[in-house]
Order: C-alpha cells, then sequence, then structure tokens
C-alpha cells in the first residue's frame, strides 16, 4: 500500500493558537458584554414607574441643600441663560432609574515639551428604551490662568481638570436622555424650595458674601448689581445670587460676566448719555453755566473814559 500526499484545502485557514494576551483580552470582552447583558435584562423585567420616579425627583428638589446647588446661570452676549446644574442631573438620573451613565478615559497621551492630553467619553444610556448619548471629547493637561497657560504635570491636578470637562458633559448627556417635562418640572421645583426658604437674616446674607470674595466679588460690587444695599435684598435677588454663584463655582462664567468694578460703575452713568439726550444735558450744562472768556484770560474791565459809576444822592463830583 503505497502513502498518499494529503494537499492543503486552499479555503481552509491556517490553525492559529491565541496568544496569552488575546486569550486576555477576550475574557475581558465577554465579561464586559456579560455585564451589559445582565443590565438591559433586569432593566426590562423591573421597568420604571414614571409616577413613582417623578415623586422621588421632586421630593429630592425640596430639600434645601440640593435646590441651592441645583441650577446655575451664566451670561452669554448680553443675555441670561440659566439651567440644571451637574448636581440636578445626577439627581435626575439616580431617580428615574434604569440608565447607565457615567464619563470613561480611552486615551492619555504625553508629549515632551507641551502638554499632555486626554480623550474621554461621557455617555448616558437608557436600558429600557435603548436610548444613548454619548461624547466623544479631549481636555489638554493645561489650565488657563491670568499669567498665561500652565502645563499640568500632577496626576491630581490632571484628575481634577478631567473631571470638571467631563462633569459638563456627562450632564448634556443625562439631560439630552431624560423627558424634558421632567427637567422642566424638577427646575420649578427647586426654584419654588429656593423661594420658601431663602434666608435674608444678616447672618445669611453675610455667608452669602463672604462666599463671593474667593471670585473677587466684593460687597459694594454685589450692592452695585441688586441696585439696592444688601441688607434690603430680596428672597428672589437671594436665589439670582445663588445662581451666579454656582456658575462661577463650576467655570461656566467669571466675575466680570456679572459684576461692576467700583471705577466701571461710577462711570457708567455717564456712558449711558448718548445721542440726543446727551446732547440736550450738554446744552443745558453751557446754558447754566456763566459766561467768561477762554481759558486763562479774565473777564474784560470797563474801558477808561467809560460812563462813570452813578453817584448817590447828595454826592459831589
Amino acid at each position: 500500500m503505497s502513502d498518499v500526499a494529503v494537499v492543503n484545502n486552499p479555503f481552509g485557514a491556517p490553525a492559529q493558537h491565541a496568544s496569552n494576551h488575546e486569550a486576555a483580552v477576550e475574557v475581558a470582552v465577554q465579561r464586559e458584554l456579560a455585564e451589559v447583558q445582565g443590565l438591559v435584562v433586569m432593566a426590562r423585567k423591573y421597568p420604571r414607574d414614571p409616577v413613582q420616579a417623578m415623586d422621588r425627583i421632586l421630593g429630592a428638589c425640596t430639600r434645601q441643600s440640593l435646590a441651592e446647588h441645583a441650577l446655575y446661570s451664566y451670561s452669554r452676549g448680553g443675555t441670561e441663560i440659566s439651567g440644571p446644574s451637574i448636581r440636578l442631573a445626577e439627581v435626575l438620573a439616580q431617580n428615574w432609574g434604569n440608565l447607565s451613565f457615567g464619563v470613561r478615559e480611552v486615551e492619555q497621551r504625553a508629549y515632551a515639551g507641551r502638554p499632555g492630553e486626554s480623550t474621554l467619553v461621557a455617555y448616558c444610556w437608557d436600558l429600557e428604551t435603548n436610548v444613548r448619548e454619548e461624547r466623544v471629547f479631549q481636555v489638554k493637561h493645561e489650565r488657563h490662568t491670568r499669567q498665561g497657560v500652565t502645563r499640568l504635570t500632577d496626576q491630581r491636578d490632571v484628575y481634577e481638570a478631567i473631571a470638571n470637562q467631563g462633569a459638563r458633559r456627562l450632564r448634556a448627556c443625562i439631560l439630552a436622555v431624560i423627558p424634558g417635562d421632567v427637567i422642566e418640572t424638577a427646575v420649578e421645583q427647586c426654584e419654588a424650595t429656593l423661594l420658601a426658604k431663602a434666608d435674608t437674616s444678616p447672618e445669611a446674607v453675610g455667608k452669602l458674601v463672604k462666599a463671593f470674595e474667593p471670585f473677587g466679588v466684593t460687597r459694594e460690587m454685589i450692592e452695585t448689581r441688586i441696585q439696592r444695599r444688601i441688607d434690603t435684598i430680596r428672597p428672589a435677588q437671594i436665589v439670582q445670587l445663588r445662581k451666579v454663584w454656582s456658575s462661577l463655582n463650576d467655570g461656566m462664567s467669571v466675575a466680570a460676566d456679572w459684576f461692576q468694578a467700583k471705577a466701571e460703575a461710577a462711570d457708567a452713568p455717564a456712558a449711558e448719555a448718548k445721542g440726543s439726550e446727551g446732547l440736550k444735558a450738554k446744552l443745558r450744562s453751557a446754558k447754566d453755566a456763566p459766561a467768561s472768556g477762554p481759558p486763562g484770560q479774565s473777564s474784560p474791565a470797563s474801558p477808561p473814559g467809560g460812563p462813570p459809576a452813578p453817584r448817590e444822592p447828595g454826592e459831589e463830583g
């Protein structure tokens, strides 16, 4: 019996043996897939009750500690824009239920001679409706100050910069998934809580003024904005100033967007008089001023030989 040579199948792939690294990657992928499938199954098995979820959200918004940090406000193009902060967005996601959200760092690069850069993904996924919002963005490892751009090398500084930028994108993702009427109702409840519990006592006002000091805002600058003395502030103005403080604390705006320096406030009324009103004011001031010659020249005296001054009766010439 003669041996027959076996020809390799041209359509068959050669046998490959997975390396240890490939095997570890495969295990991680399977574990991640099983975790996601488990979340989806649990969300479908225990769907959210919108009534109970809304009750939990409204109950959380009645807490003063949350309401004080739930809203932010910033100025853009002369228009004041207000909305829910990241703290309120997190409370909405936690109480709405069956949401998977977070910020994940995908890549971090370091360069020689210039700041590094991190690539991150912020996401929010509704496990029931399969609606997913995702934002991919880059964060440079640098900090902008009045002295210029500072390169960040400490890992703690890098983490804080990433967390600050990531919180803004995460808020946008959460607000894009949760229904708009739910968000509007929560904002209204937070504003009602602030108005009902706004403390205008001297101690509370003093704490509010002190909270603005790290941003270079003085008591006089606050009084210029509210157009009244700080001891006569109204509850609605307390609410507005808290929104401004949240905006400054979150880095959404700077103090110059809201407050005028003392010199600028003094010059503001004069700068507002323009056009015909400004011309009328100048004419009125010129009419009221006494007639005088050019600067540095005295009023002309009576010429010699002019008419003598009138004499009193009985006075001899």
